[in-house]
Protein backbone atom coordinates (compact mmCIF):
# COMPACT_ATOMS: atom_id res chain seq x y z
CA UNK A 1 0.00 0.00 0.00
CA UNK A 2 1.17 3.67 -1.03
CA UNK A 3 1.99 6.05 1.68
CA UNK A 4 -0.71 8.60 0.27
CA UNK A 5 -3.49 5.74 0.77
CA UNK A 6 -1.96 4.48 4.19
CA UNK A 7 -2.15 8.42 4.90
CA UNK A 8 -5.78 8.34 3.53
CA UNK A 9 -7.18 5.60 5.22
CA UNK A 10 -5.93 7.00 8.82
CA UNK A 11 -7.35 10.19 8.42
CA UNK A 12 -10.67 8.67 7.42
CA UNK A 13 -10.78 6.11 10.51
CA UNK A 14 -9.53 9.46 12.70
CA UNK A 15 -12.42 11.28 10.92
CA UNK A 16 -14.56 8.68 12.07
CA UNK A 17 -13.89 8.56 15.19
CA UNK A 18 -14.18 12.39 15.22
CA UNK A 19 -17.74 12.36 13.70
CA UNK A 20 -18.54 9.70 17.09
CA UNK A 21 -17.24 12.84 19.02
CA UNK A 22 -18.92 15.47 17.60
CA UNK A 23 -22.53 13.73 17.09
CA UNK A 24 -22.07 12.18 20.78
CA UNK A 25 -21.59 16.11 22.04
CA UNK A 26 -24.17 17.34 20.09
CA UNK A 27 -27.01 15.02 20.81
CA UNK A 28 -26.06 15.53 24.38
CA UNK A 29 -26.39 19.19 24.18
CA UNK A 30 -29.73 18.80 22.61
CA UNK A 31 -30.93 16.91 24.99
CA UNK A 32 -29.74 19.45 27.95
CA UNK A 33 -26.95 17.06 29.00
CA UNK A 34 -23.81 18.43 30.04
CA UNK A 35 -21.13 16.32 29.06
CA UNK A 36 -18.31 18.18 28.62
CA UNK A 37 -16.63 17.53 31.98
CA UNK A 38 -17.28 13.48 31.19
CA UNK A 39 -15.41 13.82 27.51
CA UNK A 40 -12.81 15.52 28.82
CA UNK A 41 -12.49 13.09 31.83
CA UNK A 42 -12.48 10.08 29.28
CA UNK A 43 -9.78 11.59 26.36
CA UNK A 44 -7.70 12.81 29.27
CA UNK A 45 -7.83 8.87 30.89
CA UNK A 46 -6.83 7.88 27.22
CA UNK A 47 -4.24 10.43 27.04
CA UNK A 48 -2.31 9.27 30.27
CA UNK A 49 -2.63 5.85 29.18
CA UNK A 50 -1.02 6.66 25.94
CA UNK A 51 1.49 8.77 27.80
CA UNK A 52 2.58 5.73 29.81
CA UNK A 53 3.24 3.49 26.28
CA UNK A 54 5.18 6.39 25.21
CA UNK A 55 7.10 7.05 28.49
CA UNK A 56 8.00 3.23 28.27
CA UNK A 57 9.12 3.35 24.45
CA UNK A 58 11.42 6.30 24.99
CA UNK A 59 15.39 5.95 25.44
CA UNK A 60 15.81 8.73 27.37
CA UNK A 61 12.83 10.43 29.33
CA UNK A 62 14.62 13.54 30.15
CA UNK A 63 15.52 14.20 26.52
CA UNK A 64 12.31 15.35 24.66
CA UNK A 65 14.14 14.35 21.08
CA UNK A 66 14.03 10.61 22.31
CA UNK A 67 9.78 11.45 22.98
CA UNK A 68 9.07 12.54 19.33
CA UNK A 69 10.92 9.48 17.90
CA UNK A 70 8.32 7.72 19.59
CA UNK A 71 5.31 10.25 19.32
CA UNK A 72 5.95 11.10 15.94
CA UNK A 73 5.56 7.81 13.57
CA UNK A 74 5.40 8.59 9.68
CA UNK A 75 1.76 7.60 9.52
CA UNK A 76 1.10 10.58 12.20
CA UNK A 77 3.24 12.97 10.86
CA UNK A 78 1.61 12.42 7.43
CA UNK A 79 -2.21 11.82 8.56
CA UNK A 80 -1.98 15.61 10.17
CA UNK A 81 0.19 17.09 7.91
CA UNK A 82 2.95 17.86 10.56
CA UNK A 83 6.24 19.82 10.79
CA UNK A 84 9.06 19.93 13.44
CA UNK A 85 9.06 23.40 13.95
CA UNK A 86 11.75 22.66 16.91
CA UNK A 87 13.67 19.56 18.67
CA UNK A 88 16.09 19.83 21.25
CA UNK A 89 16.02 18.24 24.90
CA UNK A 90 14.06 20.90 26.84
CA UNK A 91 11.41 21.72 23.80
CA UNK A 92 9.34 19.91 20.85
CA UNK A 93 7.19 22.20 18.76
CA UNK A 94 4.95 20.54 15.85
CA UNK A 95 2.94 22.65 13.46
CA UNK A 96 -0.27 20.16 12.05
CA UNK A 97 -1.47 21.85 8.66
CA UNK A 98 -4.48 19.36 8.68
CA UNK A 99 -6.60 17.80 11.35
CA UNK A 100 -8.85 15.09 10.34
CA UNK A 101 -11.12 15.47 13.57
CA UNK A 102 -11.79 19.07 11.96
CA UNK A 103 -12.75 17.92 8.91
CA UNK A 104 -14.93 15.74 10.26
CA UNK A 105 -16.98 17.89 12.60
CA UNK A 106 -17.31 20.55 9.52
CA UNK A 107 -18.17 17.88 7.32
CA UNK A 108 -20.97 17.60 10.19
CA UNK A 109 -22.03 21.04 9.61
CA UNK A 110 -21.02 22.01 13.16
CA UNK A 111 -20.51 25.81 13.24
CA UNK A 112 -16.79 27.32 14.56
CA UNK A 113 -18.02 27.52 17.73
CA UNK A 114 -19.08 23.85 18.20
CA UNK A 115 -15.56 23.01 16.45
CA UNK A 116 -13.55 24.60 18.57
CA UNK A 117 -14.93 23.70 21.73
CA UNK A 118 -14.35 20.04 20.38
CA UNK A 119 -11.11 20.54 19.19
CA UNK A 120 -9.95 21.91 22.82
CA UNK A 121 -11.75 18.63 24.06
CA UNK A 122 -9.73 16.00 22.04
CA UNK A 123 -6.33 18.09 23.13
CA UNK A 124 -7.08 16.98 26.55
CA UNK A 125 -5.67 13.65 25.52
CA UNK A 126 -2.41 15.43 23.99
CA UNK A 127 -2.52 17.57 27.53
CA UNK A 128 -2.89 14.00 29.52
CA UNK A 129 0.09 12.55 27.35
CA UNK A 130 2.69 15.54 28.13
CA UNK A 131 0.81 15.41 31.63
CA UNK A 132 1.79 11.17 32.21
CA UNK A 133 5.63 12.15 29.98
CA UNK A 134 6.02 14.61 33.36
CA UNK A 135 5.75 17.50 30.49
CA UNK A 136 4.41 21.08 30.20
CA UNK A 137 1.87 21.77 26.70
CA UNK A 138 0.88 24.71 25.64
CA UNK A 139 -1.61 24.85 22.48
CA UNK A 140 -0.40 27.76 20.76
CA UNK A 141 -2.98 28.23 18.64
CA UNK A 142 -5.42 25.89 16.61
CA UNK A 143 -6.80 25.56 13.07
CA UNK A 144 -10.29 25.17 14.33
CA UNK A 145 -9.72 28.69 15.99
CA UNK A 146 -9.24 30.48 13.11
CA UNK A 147 -5.37 29.69 13.02
CA UNK A 148 -3.41 28.71 10.10
CA UNK A 149 -1.94 25.27 12.46
CA UNK A 150 -2.12 23.97 15.21
CA UNK A 151 0.82 24.54 17.20
CA UNK A 152 1.54 22.60 20.20
CA UNK A 153 4.47 22.44 22.15
CA UNK A 154 5.61 19.70 24.56
CA UNK A 155 8.34 21.23 26.86
CA UNK A 156 9.75 20.92 30.41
Amino acid sequence: MGRERETEINRNAIGHRAAWMGLIYDEAVKAGIDIEEVMRRAIARRGEQDGKKFRAKCEDITDLASFRKVFLDELGMNTFDMEVEECSAQDLKIQFHHCPLLAAWKDLGMDDAQCAKLCDIAMDGDRSIAGAMGLKFDLNGAIADGCATCSLHFHK
